[in-house]
This record gives C-alpha cells, structure tokens and sequence, in this order.
C-alpha cells in the first residue's frame, strides 16, 4: 500500500512536471516576429476623399497573405498616422512586419503636415515651415482624418466591387502613430484635452500604441487627459527621444503612463533611442548611430500587443504580461505595465 502510494505520488509528479513542460512549451512557441517564409506584403494606394471638408487623405495599404481557398477571411485592421513632414510611405518596415501577421494595415497621410511641407523648399526654410505646420489647425485636421477614414474603410468593406471588400474586420481596429502622429492616435483613442475635458474620441478604435508620445500641457494633469482612457494603450519612447519642435523632451514623453488607469496600460523606454528610432531612416539631428535591435523590440512589443487585444491571443498576452518582453529586449530598456 505504501509502495503504491509512492508510486502514485511519482505518477502524479511526473504527471504534473510533463504537464508544467507541455505548457511552457505551448508558451515558448508564441513568437511575435516570425513571420511565413517567403512572405512579401501587397501594397495598394488609394485616396480618400472627404466630402464634407473638401479633404483628400491618401492611404497605403498593406495586405495579408490570402488564405487561398477562395473565401473570404476578414482580417483585424491597424491603422497608422506619420509624424510631421512624413507621409503614407512613413515607417513601412512595420507595415510589412503586421501584415505578415494577418492584419491590414492603413497607413495615413495627412495633408497640411506632410511631406509637402518641406519637400521643394531650400534647407533654411524647411525647419520654420514645419514648425508652422504643427499648430492646432493641423491637428484638428488629422484628428478628423481618423473617423474620415474608418467610415470610407466600412464603406469599401460592405461594398460588393472593391478591393477591399469583405476583408476588413474592423470590429477590431487599432490605432498607431509616431511623433505627431502619436499626438494624433491619443486624441482619437481617449486623451481629454484642456481642463473643459474635450474629448475627440473613435468608440471604434479597440487599442493604441504611440511611438513618441506627448504628455499634457497647460498645466494640466496627466490624470486630466489620461485618466478616462477605456482601451489597452501601449507606448513607447527612448532615452533620447527630444524633438526640436515643440520643445518636446525624453522627459515630457515620460508624463503619459503615470496618468493613465490601470488595465492592458504598457510603457517601453529604449535605451539610447533618438526620436528616429521608430521610423525607417535615420535623422540628420541624430547623435548616435541607431540600435539595430531597437526595431526588432519595436516589432516584436507591438505585434504582441495587437495580437493580444486585436485577436485575443491568450498565448500572446501571456508573453506580454511575463517573461517575453525581456527575450527582446537590453539591459536598459526599461518595461512597465499596469
């Protein structure tokens, strides 16, 4: 009886231990960037056209692969916002990354802060061009390009003759932007903004990530303009990440997550990343030379996080909320969530 219990104890710890394997190894098999070998993402521009504001609003769009078996498979949809003087050709690499993953992603262009700003004028005018394209009139303009272009995207989706058509699932919409862009992404994902508690807000966007992102100003509290926010919001800034316009400091971009309630809330600071590190070409204000691994750590954080909270991926919020993070990242990144 004793020999038995022994062995049934045994059996039960082995039991449990190949069960503790089986289960780290489903976890270790979450990997946000592998992607299909041979994969090449399809591009299609279009343009929006926003009658009401008499507004234009280029796109890009980054296709999946197709399941192949002649059915139609929407597809969660990212969208993006570039930052100031960019346009929809901004930071492609991580078009090409998501879309690999199965999503569709659209990236934005805003007229009256886009490359047109500075594209064809002399060196010495294009910093005081781009600054003046900065003000609210833009801002609100971008803003407004958000919900402009999730209406015609539902539209193109219902229609029986479009590209588009039948691919999109934008019940599960996220929302991105770097720099201006990211200014962009917080007003339409929850930001309030003065101290009447203005709100531009998208009820359609399910999740944000802001690469660069800007904290209140005025004297109001990041609690103020953050503290409403309803959905998982991921952000992302460098020890180095200044800007010369705006008087925006590493600093000041550090002023959003303490604001922010908890719940699905993340917060990556690169070590040693210049406010260039999120795009795909280098600045020539930078003062160091960019970090290979700041992309990798950029692709690997975010696709986690829209798999996550776009797909419900149990697995990929296990590596998000554990150890996967760390697998990616330096020793002086620092990582918090809440």
């Amino acid at each position: 009886m004793i020999r038995f219990r022994i062995w049934s104890c045994s059996l039960a710890f082995a039991g449990a231990w190949f069960v503790m394997l089986a289960v780290g190894v489903c976890r270790a098999e979450y990997d946000p960037l592998a992607v299909p070998s041979g994969f090449k993402a399809e591009t299609v521009d279009l343009t929006i056209t926003d009658a009401a504001r008499k507004r234009e609003i280029p796109i890009r769009v980054y296709l999946p692969k197709s399941a192949g078996d002649g059915k139609s498979h929407p597809a969660p949809v990212v969208l993006f916002s570039h930052g100031l003087g960019g346009s929809r050709e901004a930071s492609p690499y991580m078009g090409k990354h998501w879309s690999a993953r199965g999503y569709i992603c659209v990236f934005m262009q805003h007229p009256g802060s886009d490359s047109s700003v500075w594209q064809g004028k002399p060196i010495g005018e294009r910093m005081a061009s781009l600054r003046s394209a900065a003000g609210p009139a833009n801002f609100l303009l971008r803003a407004k390009d958000v919900p402009a272009v999730i209406d015609q995207l539902e539209k193109w989706n219902a229609a029986s003759d479009h590209a588009l058509s039948g691919r999109l699932d934008l019940a599960h919409l996220g929302m991105s932007g770097h720099s201006f862009g990211a200014v962009t992404t917080q007003a339409v994902s929850g930001q309030k903004f003065g101290r009447g508690g203005i709100t531009l807000t998208d009820k359609r966007i399910c999740a944000a990530v802001a690469y660069s992102p800007s904290g209140a100003r005025d004297g109001v509290e990041p609690s103020e303009s953050f503290g409403d926010v309803k959905i998982p919001w991921l952000l992302m800034t460098g020890t180095l990440d200044d800007s010369p316009i705006g008087e925006l400091t590493p600093e000041s971009r550090l002023r959003v997550f303490p604001g922010l309630p908890a719940g699905g809330k993340y917060e990556l600071v690169l070590d040693g990343a210049e406010h260039s590190a999120f795009s795909e070409r280098a600045s020539p204000l930078d003062k160091t030379k960019p970090n290979p691994n700041h992309h990798r750590a950029i692709l690997a954080i975010s696709t986690a996080f829209w798999d996550a909270y776009l797909r419900d991926d149990a697995a990929a919020k296990t590596w998000l909320d554990g150890e996967g993070p760390r697998g990616v990242l330096e020793k002086g990144d620092t990582w918090q969530r809440k």
